[in-house]
């Protein structure tokens, strides 16, 4: 079985490999026995296509480099940072950790998935033996039955509900959530947010527990992995694995260096204290 740092330096082995031998393709890396010396051909663009299409056909090009800072980041989060991280351990006693609610936002036309999810992750923190929490489904419609599982507050958001700031969807069942005569909870607790079909991992909990007991932030992001259970379609579930590539990379070096979202933020398994949630609303 390889280590972590073994599996990782492998990683980043290939990683370049791969990298060279597509610039080898492309004609990014030219090498005497690959690609044959050939005469330089001086062409004159402006006097050949004329001011406006070469105009357009060059700024086309340089539209090419708006991709570069992602694909710098993307480089710098797969070789910076362990990709096979070790087994989470736990920086303090799950007992002394701040009050957790783990909230699920969901429509509700999957109630049996609901169901089976949220019961998954409860015996899941049960074990991993997390005690002060929560977890509260946010549904446009009703699910029959969940109500009666303990340690589960279901918040219904009623149709006429509408936000302040227009927001629809997932942000205005989150932002039902934030109303004072809705909300239950204090300003020192924590949110972990997932979205119906989001599975939580042991590893998981740890790192969120370690992750609000530090406390040095108020926002945090963990990274979503697929495939983990049955698969349905594999050609989505494969086209969804870039996800997880991305995750790994410039989201995960933006974290890591910045501690700011300055390319983009996931809207499942998001980690929030409830005072700073409830300043910037939706």
């Amino acid at each position: 079985m390889l280590s972590s740092r073994t599996a990782h330096c492998l990683h980043c082995a290939l990683l370049l490999i791969t990298v060279f031998i597509l610039e080898l393709l492309t004609g990014g890396i030219k090498w005497s026995w690959w690609s044959p010396a050939a005469e330089p051909v001086e062409v004159n663009p402006w006097e050949i296509y004329g001011i406006l299409p070469t105009f357009i056909l060059y700024f086309l090009r340089i539209l090419s480099f708006l991709a570069l800072p992602q694909v710098i980041f993307n480089i710098l989060g797969l070789s910076l940072f362990n990709t096979f991280p070790e087994k989470v351990i736990l920086k303090g006693s799950p007992l002394l950790a701040p009050f957790l609610c783990i909230r699920v936002v969901t429509r509700g036309d999957y109630p049996d998935l609901v169901k089976k999810n949220v019961t998954r992750n409860l015996n899941l923190c049960l074990d991993v033996g997390l005690e002060n929490f929560i977890v509260e489904v946010v549904t446009d419609k009703l699910i029959p039955g969940l109500s009666s599982f303990n340690r589960v507050r279901e918040v219904v958001v009623p149709p006429s509900y509408s936000t302040k700031s227009g927001a629809l969807f997932k942000a205005r069942a989150l932002q039902y959530c934030l109303e004072n005569d809705v909300n239950i909870l204090s300003d020192v607790d924590w949110i972990v947010h997932l979205d119906e079909e989001t599975i939580l991992t042991d590893n998981a909990i740890r790192g969120i527990l370690n992750f609000v007991l530090d406390a040095k932030h108020q926002f945090g992001q963990g990274l979503i992995t697929y495939a983990n259970d049955h698969v349905v379609n594999w050609m989505t579930t494969l086209a969804d694995s870039f996800r997880v590539a991305d995750d790994m990379g410039k989201l995960r070096a933006q974290f890591y260096l910045f501690h700011k979202p300055y390319f983009s933020w996931k809207g499942s398994y998001v980690v929030t204290q409830v005072k700073k949630l409830s300043i910037i609303k939706y």
